[in-house]
C-alpha cells in the first residue's frame, strides 16, 4: 500500500478525483481516505500545512501499514531551472530552518544524529521527471535572506512539508518519494499572488502525472 501525505485539499484532489474511495475516516483530526487508484491500494492523509502537520500525517499512514510514502503538491521555484507549472521529482531534501550549528557544527539543516544536511529521497528509476533539490521550512515568504540561504544550501525548490516526512520515513526505514509542481518562482513578482494565480494549474499538471507516478513506485 502507498501512503500519501498531502498538505491541503486542492493538492489531494489531484489523486482523490481519480480514486475509488472505499473508506473515509478521521485520525488525530486529519481526514484519511482509503481506496484504489489505477488498481493500486492507497491511503491518503490531508495533513495540513507545515512540518508538524506533515510529520503527523506520515506517522498516520505508516501506522496504517504503508509500505511506501508519497508526497505531492505545489511548491516554489528558487531560480531559472524551475518554471511555473513544471512537475519535478525531488532527489533530496533539507530542513533549512533547522539550525543546531552552534551546538554541533556542520551545515544548517543537519539533523541531530546525522552527518549530512540533505536526506536522500527514493527516486524511482522509471519515473522520468526532472530531478531537483528541495528545501523545507515553516515559512512562506519573499524573504531575500531565506532565498539566499536556500541557494547557498543548493536548493532548487522550497515548500513546507516534505523534509519532515523524509525524516519520519528515514526513521521508519520506509522509502519516501516527493513530486512537486511549481506554483511560483522567486523574483517573478509576489510569491503570494503567483501562488493564488497558479495553484489550480499546478495541481492539474500533478493530476495528469498521477498514474505514471503511482505505477513507478
Amino acid at each position: 500500500m502507498i501512503g500519501c501525505v498531502i498538505a491541503f485539499d486542492a493538492e489531494a484532489n489531484a489523486l482523490l478525483s481519480q480514486t475509488e474511495i472505499i473508506e473515509k475516516t478521521e485520525v488525530l483530526g486529519k481526514s484519511v481516505s482509503r481506496g484504489r487508484a489505477f488498481g493500486i491500494e492507497i491511503v491518503l492523509v490531508e495533513c495540513g500545512v507545515g512540518k508538524v502537520n506533515a510529520a503527523t500525517g506520515a506517522a498516520i499512514v505508516l501506522s496504517m501499514g504503508a509500505e511506501k510514502v508519497l508526497n505531492f503538491g505545489v511548491a516554489g521555484g528558487l531560480h531559472g531551472n524551475t518554471e511555473v507549472g513544471g512537475v519535478y521529482l525531488m532527489e533530496k531534501a533539507v530542513q533549512y530552518d533547522f539550525d543546531i550549528t552552534q551546538l554541533e557544527g556542520g551545515k544548517i539543516g543537519t539533523l541531530d544524529g546525522e552527518t549530512e544536511n540533505f536526506l536522500p529521497l527514493f527516486v524511482p528509476e522509471a519515473l522520468n521527471l526532472p530531478l531537483r533539490a528541495l528545501g523545507t521550512g515553516d515559512r512562506f515568504n519573499d524573504s531575500p535572506t531565506d532565498h539566499a540561504l536556500l541557494l547557498e544550501l543548493g536548493c532548487d525548490v522550497r515548500e513546507m512539508e516534505a523534509g519532515a516526512i523524509a525524516q519520519v520515513c528515514k526513521n521508519a526505514g520506509v522509502p519516501f518519494t516527493s513530486v512537486k509542481a511549481i506554483s511560483d518562482v522567486y523574483g517573478m513578482g509576489s510569491t503570494t499572488e503567483q501562488f493564488t494565480q497558479n495553484t489550480a494549474r499546478a495541481c492539474e499538471n500533478l493530476r495528469a502525472n498521477m498514474q505514471k507516478i503511482l505505477e513507478c513506485l
